[in-house]
């Protein structure tokens, strides 16, 4: 494939972002967290369905029911009501205090085509629901948005999101914002179902889904439970942890909140993973955790430092091109950085912990901005990520505004790979004991 040469469009690009780094912007008011009324369904419905990825050409279908005995069954097929294939996967459910989970059922089905609409059922009843496999090729798109929430700009937020010809999601941890009450995981399920039910969702855990109890409860329970990502495929040990493959991209899904020195089994699979990584058939390599590494903003300053040591010198060994993160509820983009200031073979860095939380937007950042901070604004919204061939990436931030998405920072990414960038001699950390 001849590789894009966007030499005209770069100039108009970044013209275009300076303008709007500029230009005064007044932030619609505050929105209330939703709620949900309560909407009673037949016990062996399936409730909150969700898809990630699950290994080359699989998907794991999600789903809960109130009913124990409802079979973790899946019937797809590639034209509506008629299923000529199925699945059968497990189950499990957990107790947290005075609260009992439904049955969560996990089925993997595949091999599936590349590229393809699937329609399927969940359980042997239920409505029809489907969704479309990634490419097996660029170009292939990604949308971006992390702690979401169940406010008013979740609901805008995720109303952008499906407007956008995108093929799987990016979620960089704080999901439902539950914060130990645990039925509002269940209603973030509901909401977000529409999409995760159409589109993968892979994510990756935050702060808020820790929910661990000294001496009584274990962090993550309800996380893991409920949204089981590709760890095992991937050979790791942790479902805080893992890698996974769509059309020419490698990603890697780290945890902020497990452990990750030099000792630990994220930093030894980490390391292993990396290894594994062939250019020329992911030739972009994306890297996603909670805790941003670089950032200008005073909020959750610092917080990073501690995993930036111990980490950034093997994303840097082994050319990662660009990091996403969350956390910070505001956005922010980076130059190609690396050991804390511009470097050409560095990661472009990219903040969007602004999907709708909580919580508000974090508006005070440092004055003046760090010499590698390019973009940042304190707005909730959702990023684009379309890498279009194995050299080109155009990355895009959509602001909400007013319930109008406004593209409000954009830029083309050039390849590491492409750039030169890739040194054997740097890949010896890799290798070393």
């Amino acid at each position: 494939m001849v590789p894009y040469k966007p030499k005209i469009l770069l100039p108009l690009i970044m013209v275009i972002t300076a303008l709007t780094v500029t230009a005064d912007y007044v932030r619609p008011p505050p929105r209330k967290t939703l709620h949900f009324p309560w909407d009673p369904k037949p016990s062996s419905q399936p409730q909150q369905v969700h898809i990630s990825l699950a290994g080359d050409k699989h998907i794991r279908v999600s789903w809960i029911t109130t009913d124990s005995s409802s079979p973790s069954l899946v019937e797809y097929g590639t034209s509506p009501g008629k299923y000529s294939f199925k699945g059968h996967g497990d189950t499990t459910s957990y107790n947290y205090l005075f609260y009992s989970s439904g049955t969560i059922h996990h089925t993997i089905i595949g091999p599936l085509e590349h590229n393809t609409i699937y329609y399927y059922r969940c359980g042997g009843q239920g409505p029809e629901l489907s969704f479309k496999t990634p490419p097996s090729e660029f170009p292939v798109t990604f949308a971006v948005a992390g702690d979401l929430g169940q406010t008013g700009w979740t609901k805008s937020t995720l109303d952008h999101i499906d407007l956008c010809e995108y093929d799987v999601h990016l979620l960089p941890g704080d999901l439902s914002y539950a914060d130990y009450i645990q039925s509002r995981w269940d209603t973030f399920g509901e909401l977000v179902q529409p999409l995760a039910s159409a589109k993968p969702w892979m994510v990756t855990q935050g702060n808020h889904e820790k929910e661990n109890i000294p001496f009584f409860k274990d962090g993550f329970e309800a996380y893991n439970s409920r949204w089981k990502m590709p760890y095992e495929e991937s050979g790791s040990t942790s479902n805080l942890y893992y890698s996974f493959e769509v059309a020419g991209s490698h990603i890697i899904m780290l945890g902020s909140y497990t452990d990750y020195d030099e000792n630990s089994d994220q930093y030894s699979w980490l390391k292993a993973d990396l290894l594994t990584v062939d250019r020329k058939r992911t030739p972009w390599l994306l890297a996603l955790f909670h805790v941003p590494w670089y950032n200008s903003n005073y909020a959750h300053q610092g917080e990073g430092d501690k995993m930036m040591e111990a980490m950034e010198p093997l994303l840097h060994a082994a050319g990662v091109d660009i990091v996403f993160a969350g956390h910070v509820h505001a956005y922010e983009r980076s130059t190609r950085v690396y050991n804390g200031k511009s470097h050409p073979c560095g990661a472009v860095h990219v903040t969007i912990g602004d999907g709708g939380n909580k919580e508000g937007l974090a508006h005070k950042y440092k004055d003046p901005s760090p010499e590698w901070s390019v973009f940042r604004e304190a707005s909730f919204g959702h990023g684009e990520l379309k890498i279009v061939n194995s050299t080109h990436a155009f990355w895009s931030w959509h602001r909400n505004d007013d319930d109008e998405p406004v593209r409000s920072d954009e830029i083309w990414i050039t390849s590491l790979l492409s750039s030169g960038c890739d040194k054997k001699e740097a890949r010896e950390i890799l290798l070393s004991p």
